[in-house]
């Protein structure tokens, strides 16, 4: 009983006011799924697979699942991408499905500029009959469909440097259409992405990394990190989310196609002791793979 009380105020102060998309510790390798804009930008068909089981132990707890594939278009600056994801949290239940469309104009020899637009299909679900305070007339079971889209831009250097700024979800709807609909409101959220990749020497890269995001109602959430890759095959790093968790992370480029990459997060809020952290996987699979055509590497 304890356990699901905990997740329910987590769930009303943490997920409905704050924080409402997913978050991932791997999102260097998940980009697409916070800007369209970088649809097409690894120059192959990107396929990517993630899972992400968070506070792992608390009862109702946030899962999530995301496919996500995106190509460019050869000889055109565009390209495309669709990608579906299934977010679950105590009595909600959420999958989006996502088209990205992007555009990219070279502005040097190395430099890329693209800009996206990602259209949302948002099925929500919300039972009830799973939270311990059943019994309230304002808390009705529904399910609902809501439409929405979203904006980025996206700029790559070569083989160095990255910035990409974007809005995944413009339209601000409510998904309560009672007098809790103040709480269930979807909130706009605003993502800044960076990152630089430093030579250490022939077979050292070192990429440090950064996301900002930011919803009103809540502060400034703000993801540092650092990997290291070996021998274009072996990385490992560490990250930091601002007043909420520490991570490690593991990857491994199997092969040219395929990469496999691990994520641990370690809570530092008043829910640790509650939880024994958060785990992720990826794995992201390519096709096509020209590598004398790519407009950026493979370490994003």
């Amino acid at each position: 009983m304890k356990k699901i009380i905990i997740i329910i105020f987590a769930f009303v102060s943490f997920q409905i006011y704050a924080q409402q998309d997913a978050q991932y510790t791997q999102y260097m390798y998940n980009t697409v799924s916070v800007n369209p804009a970088y649809a097409g930008s690894r120059g192959a068909l990107s396929i990517t697979g993630l899972h992400r089981s968070q506070w792992v132990g608390l009862e109702g707890a946030p899962t999530t699942q995301t496919l996500a594939a995106h190509t460019p278009f050869e000889n055109s600056r565009v390209g495309l991408g669709v990608s579906f994801s299934n977010d679950i949290i105590g009595p909600t239940e959420e999958q989006y499905v996502n088209i990205d469309f992007s555009y990219t104009i070279p502005t040097s020899e190395t430099g890329r500029l693209s800009f996206g637009v990602k259209g949302v299909a948002n099925f929500l679900k919300f039972d009830h009959t799973l939270l311990t305070a059943a019994s309230d007339p304002n808390l009705q079971s529904f399910s609902k469909f809501q439409p929405n889209f979203g904006l980025g831009a996206y700029y790559h250097s070569a083989d160095k440097w990255y910035v990409g700024l974007s809005a995944p979800n413009i339209l601000e709807t409510n998904h309560y259409d009672n007098s809790i609909s103040n709480l269930g409101k979807e909130r706009l959220n605003y993502y800044l992405i960076g990152g630089y990749v430093f030579d250490l020497s022939t077979n050292v890269k070192l990429k440090p990394a950064v996301l900002f995001k930011y919803v009103s109602g809540a502060p400034l959430q703000a993801d540092l990190s650092a990997n290291v890759m070996f021998s274009e095959r072996f990385i490992i790093g560490g990250a930091y989310r601002l007043d909420a968790a520490f991570s490690g992370m593991a990857g491994f480029q199997v092969n040219k196609k395929l990469f496999i990459g691990y994520g641990y997060d370690m809570d530092s809020t008043e829910l640790s002791g509650f939880n024994s952290g958060s785990h992720e996987i990826i794995l992201r699979f390519e096709l096509f793979n020209d590598k004398n055509k790519l407009i950026s590497p493979r370490f994003f």
